[in-house]
Formats: C-alpha cells, structure tokens, sequence
C-alpha cells in the first residue's frame, strides 16, 4: 500500500464514521431541529469526504468528475434543504417551548389584534411602476401561549 491508498483508505473511513454518527443522530435526537442538524451538517461533511478518498482512489479515471459534480451539489442543496425544513417547523409550530429561547422569525406588527385578516399595506416589492398595494395576511393563531 502506498501513501496515496492509506490517505484515500482513512478519509473514506472517517467519512463514513461521520455519516454513521449522522444517522445515530436522526434516530436519538428528540426534536426536528436537532434532526435536522444531524442530518445536514455531519452527514454531509462525510459524504465529502468519502468522495474525496474515492476520488483520490480513482486516480484520473473518467468518473472523478462526477464524483466533484456530486460533492458539489449536495454542498449546495443541504443548508437550503435545511432552511426550508426549519421553516416548515416554524411555519407549523412542531417546536417544543424549551427549544427555541427567542423567536426571531415573529413579526410584532402582525400580532396586532386590530390587525384585520387582509389589511393592505402601500405599494409592494416589485410594484413601482404600477403602485398596486400588497396583501398581508395574518399567520394562523396555532401557537401555543407564552
């Protein structure tokens, strides 16, 4: 075995032990936040780096391409996936009261109780040419108390 083969072996191993521990955490962590992140962060990491030792395994073979083309694509698909996620959770109201210590995503001006269902605002993002106002809509009241 040269070098080449003992840094390609180590980093598919290393890979490999991430995405392991990735999917520990997706079964044992107890809220959709913290899957989440377990299921974006690490695994992630560890896919890259097993594509990295397959890569440098391959050594010029036609498919390393696809291997960089795959690498880079799940660098850019996973914080938006998890981006999206998060604000389904938010959106649904799936958070426990002690996992989330502010909420930064809430809109003061919208919980006015004067507030009707579909006050119009002035003239919306996009709208300079025409002036026509936007529609804003109070989210659903499903949130629990505070």
């Amino acid at each position: 075995m040269s070098a080449i083969d003992v840094i390609a072996a180590v980093l598919i191993v290393v890979g490999s032990l991430l995405a392991f521990t990735s999917a520990i955490g997706i079964a044992r962590f107890p809220d959709t936040l913290s899957r989440m992140h377990a299921a974006t962060k690490p695994q992630t990491f560890g896919m890259i780096l097993v594509l990295a030792g397959t890569y440098i395994k391959l050594d010029g073979h036609p498919d390393g391409g696809m291997l960089v083309l795959t690498g880079l694509f799940a660098l850019i698909t996973a914080p938006v996936v998890a981006q999206r996620v998060g604000r389904l959770v938010y959106r649904e109201q799936a958070l426990d009261g002690e996992v989330v210590d502010a909420d930064q995503l809430d809109d003061p001006e919208l919980d006015d109780p004067e507030l009707d269902d579909a006050e119009i605002d002035g003239p919306g993002p996009g709208s300079a040419d025409t002036g026509a106002p936007i529609r804003r809509v109070r989210p659903p009241r499903n949130r629990p108390p505070r």
